[in-house]
């Protein structure tokens, strides 16, 4: 009986794979990510260069080294993490800060929801 089901079920899912189910279907939103570095970000991290609260400033934060914000005094797992804040790092972190840099300073849960980490994440890249 499983014979039969499995060409149908990978028919359907090259066809949801297609109509971009279950893949990120619409391109990030830096204009939602900027509500959403407004609503939870900005307690501690600030959007300006050299202005750094709480948290490091976050400009030019992608593509830039773990700890390496000048003026900031970042914990020692930081310091020592060696990452490069990437989409794809980031994105890991942003769901969950401590399961990426044990350690960290960082008090932040972690952002769940997909979307909104796609859209903060290009908000960020934006930061130039």
């Amino acid at each position: 009986m499983l014979g039969k089901s499995v060409p149908r079920l990978a028919a359907v899912m090259v066809s949801l794979a297609l109509a971009g189910v279950g893949t990120q279907a619409q391109a990030a939103d830096p204009a939602a990510g900027k509500a959403v570095f407004s609503s939870v970000c900005s307690i501690c991290h600030s959007p300006q260069p050299g202005k750094n609260g709480v948290g490091p400033s976050l400009f030019d934060i992608v593509g830039s080294k773990t700890g390496a914000v000048p003026g900031f005094h970042f914990s020692p797992a930081n310091q020592n993490a060696n990452l490069t804040w990437d989409q794809a790092t980031l994105d890991r972190y942003l769901q969950s800060p401590r399961t990426v840099i044990p350690g960290t300073t960082m008090t932040y849960a972690g952002l769940k929801d997909d979307t909104k980490r796609a859209d903060l994440i290009a908000y960020l890249a934006t930061l130039k």
